[in-house]
């Protein structure tokens, strides 16, 4: 490049390009189902003095289109 930022032509006939993939390739939006599933039952009913705990492991899935 020169000092006044011009191209010569010799430094563009130098350059390369490519072609850029299919439309749907280039999506600025993917979408994406993401399911989480966290189910716990704890029951204390009709007793004194107790405590109840539960305790569940969770699931995530992820589908993508």
């Amino acid at each position: 490049m020169t000092d006044l930022g011009r191209i010569s032509v010799s430094e563009v006939a130098g350059q390369s390009a490519e072609l850029l993939p299919a439309r749907e390739a280039l999506a600025l939006i993917n979408f994406t189902n993401i399911t989480a599933v966290n189910v716990a039952i704890a029951v204390n009913a009709a007793t004194i003095g107790s405590t109840a705990a539960a305790a569940a492991l969770q699931h995530v899935a992820a589908f993508q289109r």
